[in-house]
């Protein structure tokens, strides 16, 4: 299990993590929590659905509760366990018990990567009850007013073993990100990188060159993550085609055919 709990003093107190709103993603996110209600963003792997729900957890001053998910996580690993300490049993509340007992935001990133249990846990917490039963404690814990359950997936890289239910998608409002337009992405990239955003202009254009390759040549888009660090090492000092390589080409393919291709994109279009 990979958590992170940030603890409710620190998170009201700590600056917002940096990040541009491309349309009203901001608003739905604040309806959601008024009315009580769970949230579904989709969209492609590094697109910022991660940085939006910890720039929304810090801005209405919540906890955040982060889970990684996996193919080995199971709904115990989110509710809790009974250990072994010093000899006694202890029971010892998972990531999603912690945010239903104490309020604030439970983000699990990339839920369909779980095992099939985990969905079950979650049904409860997504109607009108807002309950989450834990059998190995005989509790019916009942969330808090300030409770919220965001979940993410994406749903390009999806396949008839690995999607969301529908039963379970219609619990869940859902908002769909996509990566910025260009403007909006080259302001991301500078703001994140430190780079002017002249010099980021042509990575951004590549990267949207890049990317429709995707399904024929590569099977992941490059990331407005992937096009921040490759910034990152040109601010640093490093030569722009090295950086190019090491941070939006070998990242996307094995294949020496492949990649070949892909430099041969690169000097089409930054020379």
């Amino acid at each position: 299990m990979n958590a992170m709990t940030q603890a409710k003093g620190e998170s009201a107190a700590r600056p917002l993590p940096a990040y541009l709103p491309v349309g009203d993603e901001c608003a739905v996110f604040e309806a959601a929590y008024r009315n009580r209600l769970p949230l579904l963003l989709k969209g492609p792997t590094g697109c910022g659905k991660t940085r939006f729900v910890a720039h929304m957890a810090a801005r209405l001053g919540l906890p955040l509760h982060t889970v990684a998910c996996h193919d080995d996580l199971s709904a115990a690993d989110l509710t809790g366990r009974h250990l072994i300490v010093g000899g006694e049993t202890v029971w010892r509340d998972g990531p999603l018990t912690q945010a239903v007992r104490s309020g604030g935001i439970c983000y699990l990133d990339e839920v369909v990567e779980a095992r099939k249990d985990v969905t079950v846990v979650l049904h409860p917490l997504t109607d009108d009850r807002r309950i989450l039963p834990l059998e190995r404690t005989g509790e019916t814990l009942v969330a808090p007013d300030d409770f919220m359950l965001v979940v993410s997936y994406n749903p390009g890289y999806q396949n008839i073993l690995k999607s969301l239910k529908p039963s379970t998608r219609q619990r869940f409002l859902a908002v769909e990100f996509d990566f910025p337009p260009q403007d909006r992405e080259i302001a991301i990239v500078a703001l994140e990188s430190g780079l002017d955003e002249a010099r980021i202009k042509p990575l951004v254009m590549l990267a949207r060159k890049l990317r429709g390759l995707k399904g024929r040549d590569v099977e992941e888009d490059v990331s407005t993550r992937l096009l921040v660090y490759c910034a990152t090492l040109i601010r640093d000092g490093m030569a722009m085609a090295r950086a190019i390589d090491i941070a939006m080409i070998e990242p996307l393919a094995d294949d020496a055919d492949i990649k070949r291709g892909l430099r041969d994109v690169v000097v089409a279009v930054i020379g």
